[in-house]
């Protein structure tokens, strides 16, 4: 964005509502080829509208910077197109998979934090770990520690007061044909999720980056 016109709030809400129109655009064209409509005409209305939706999702991302100084978690990797959906027309329910990675960067940051919530709440905190993270200033006691502490979005937005590094993330919305049982999945939880059935998904990572790089060296 320029100096001379600088972006509001409006610019914001105008684009967060233009992602909204691309991502019902995006579901409509999946759900049409799904229902029996496929063929080169369906295949490129999903294409169309995959493109469109990365590209409002894009203007969003960067209004929302320049305005709130803010990010959101999601990037659209450049592919040759969007996977095949072959999942129910109707799904009875949604799984999100997330994957996040971080790289401990400041390991006595870690400890140190996870030391002052031992201190600060030591019956919130399991004994023994306490111990391992005081006595020893274990680094696993101390992720133990903060992920029992926090949730993982709180940890996600403060993960360098942590010593944590943000390395690659994932997010995949999943299209279910059945309600599943209470606690069905809990002992193997991504096993079961089928790549045609994902409706979208989420890929943030300093890999294409280095693509987009290394194409321009060439």
């Amino acid at each position: 964005m320029s100096d001379a016109v600088q972006p509001t709030a409006a610019d914001v809400r105008a684009a967060v509502e233009a992602l909204k129109d691309a991502l019902d655009r995006h579901l409509a064209a999946v759900e049409g080829r799904a229902s029996g409509t496929a063929g080169s005409g369906a295949d490129a209305a999903v294409f169309s509208a995959f493109n469109e939706l990365a590209a409002a999702g894009e203007v969003y991302d960067e209004l929302l910077y320049d305005v709130y100084d803010e990010v959101t978690p999601f990037e659209v990797p450049a592919t040759d197109g969007p996977s095949r959906y072959e999942g129910p027309e109707e799904p009875e329910a949604l799984s999100v998979l997330i994957r996040r990675d971080y790289l401990i960067d400041d390991p006595r940051r870690l400890t140190a934090q996870a030391e002052r919530i031992t201190e600060l709440d030591p019956e919130s905190v399991d004994e023994e770990a306490a111990e391992e993270v005081g006595a020893r200033h274990s680094v696993y006691a101390a992720i133990g520690v903060l992920f029992g502490e926090f949730e993982p979005d709180e940890i996600a937005s403060r993960h360098k007061e942590f010593g944590l590094e943000e390395a690659d993330a994932t997010t995949w919305v999943a299209a279910l044909e059945e309600r599943p049982e209470p606690g069905e999945w809990l002992s193997a939880p991504f096993d079961a999720i089928d790549p045609e059935q994902v409706v979208c998904r989420f890929d943030v990572s300093e890999a294409f980056d280095e693509e987009e790089l290394d194409a321009d060296d060439r």
